[in-house]
């Protein structure tokens, strides 16, 4: 039995396994693309290595494929049933039971299993990373923001992994509107490691709450070399990047940037990255803007994954692309499997982010592309306060929250839209299109002077 840097015991790994195993830990932490290859070496060396294993494991789950973590879930199972846990470290028993009840659907599980495991030993990064990442699937962000905050105070500054604990720490804070507080410690983290893709993420996240969405753009091209390419998160920030020139209305850059890096013919096809390109695409088909080649393209991107019931927030944005292109009987038969499916009650965690959030946004959306706005707004009023349990960030959910809006402005139902629009404009009074939105509101309910005073202000924020 080998012990990892932090002094943690480690069954069934040999030496040459264990330099293999904090190669893994970290590419994982910095998100980096060999890190199933460099997991893979630790089983190689060590086929019984109970952490390695369970890497494997979290792996094959962090990614939100059906297949990936049905292959995993098969090995796993395997590799348990020749396995004596009463030998292994209370430590390993906790990765074993977190692993295995994610594999068998069981999320929220699977979370309180790690954050367990998180109080116990505060300085595993496996748990730490894998739990936060959890948090995020699920929504959470108070869990986000507090797993790993809780942990920081056992790690030392110089350690190499503290950095990355602090884009992660950045994260967290700024999914629970600590702005200020999560652009520094993201800083931080950056200060640590520049090329933290995850800590460039959480201080993007920040710009973009704030409407800051200039200085969004200085960051990243100030730090081109450090995320623009060669990661897990390329895209995603990227997908930033796009959201920053859209509100700054530069659409032909805008598409650029989709044609170039979110979705083209050499795309992976992995259900992260066309969830981004659906969700920008989504947001131009909210504005009227056609891309139906693109929309098509995209459309068959999804229906070649022939995903089942998984994760109910890849579903909304499968939906989103069937819709875009026109083909809302695809979109409707999708709907009605996971009716079928959540009617036969399976026990796990999916089932309810899918009865309760995830089919009602699919309805919405397949009403909005019907231009059936009021069954839209009826669909979307119910759910919008709790659609952070079905997963994802404010930022990527903010698509559908705009949906609500352009189905309010569009069912005539003028209170409401007014009413969305004012708590978004409290929330972020620097957003062009909370004031283009409003300028429209206006104009198609009579009121020329609010319309062009919101107009004018709409301008002036994408100028500034």
């Amino acid at each position: 039995m080998t012990a990892d840097r932090h002094g943690h015991l480690m069954s069934g790994t040999g030496a040459e396994a264990l330099i293999h195993y904090e190669q893994a830990l970290d590419d994982l932490l910095f998100f980096r693309p060999q890190v199933a290859k460099t997991a893979q070496s630790v089983l190689a060396a060590s086929p019984r290595s109970v952490m390695g294993q369970t890497l494997a494991a979290y792996l094959g789950v962090l990614g939100t494929e059906e297949k990936d973590a049905a292959g995993a879930r098969e090995h796993f199972v395997r590799f348990r049933s020749g396995l004596d846990a009463d030998g292994l470290t209370p430590r390993e028993r906790m990765h074993l039971a977190a692993a295995t009840a994610w594999l068998d659907g069981d999320l929220h599980g699977a979370g309180r299993i790690l954050g367990d495991l998180t109080v116990a030993f505060p300085r595993d990064a496996l748990a730490l990373f894998a739990g936060h990442q959890h948090d995020f699937l699920t929504g959470d962000a108070q869990r986000l923001r507090d797993r790993v905050g809780g942990a920081l105070h056992a790690w030392d500054e110089d350690d190499p992994h503290h950095g990355p604990l602090l884009g992660m720490y950045a994260f967290g804070l700024e999914e629970s509107g600590h702005y200020e507080r999560a652009e520094q410690v993201g800083l931080a983290a950056l200060a640590q490691h520049p090329g933290d893709v995850w800590g460039i993420h959480g201080v993007v996240h920040t710009y973009e709450m704030r409407g800051r969405f200039t200085d969004g753009i200085r960051f990243l091209d100030a730090r081109t070399d450090d995320w623009a390419h060669g990661s897990l998160l390329t895209v995603h920030n990227w997908w930033h990047y796009a959201l920053y020139t859209l509100e700054l209305g530069d659409i032909a850059k805008v598409l650029e940037i989709y044609d170039s890096a979110l979705h083209h013919e050499g795309s992976a096809g992995v259900a992260m990255e066309l969830l981004d390109a659906a969700a920008l695409l989504w947001r131009l088909y909210l504005a009227q803007d056609d891309q139906s080649a693109r929309w098509t393209r995209l459309a068959d991107a999804w229906e070649n994954r022939q995903d089942g019931p998984h994760y109910a927030f890849n579903d909304a944005h499968a939906v989103m692309a069937y819709v875009g292109a026109g083909r809302v009987a695809q979109a409707q038969r999708l709907v009605r499997d996971r009716e079928g499916w959540v009617a036969a009650e399976p026990g796990v965690s999916n089932h309810g982010m899918t009865a309760e959030v995830g089919l009602p946004v699919c309805r919405a959306l397949i009403a909005y592309g019907q231009q059936d706005y009021g069954r839209a707004v009826d669909l979307l009023l119910p759910v919008r306060h709790r659609l952070h349990s079905f997963g994802g960030s404010h930022a990527q959910r903010d698509a559908i929250q705009r949906t609500l809006v352009e189905a309010a402005i569009r069912a005539d139902r003028a209170d409401l839209a007014r009413t969305l629009l004012s708590e978004r404009i409290q929330l972020r009074p620097v957003c062009p299109y909370n004031w283009s939105a409003t300028a429209r509101l206006e104009e198609r309910h009579g009121d020329p002077a609010r319309a062009a005073a919101a107009r004018e202000r709409a301008a002036a924020q994408a100028s500034a």
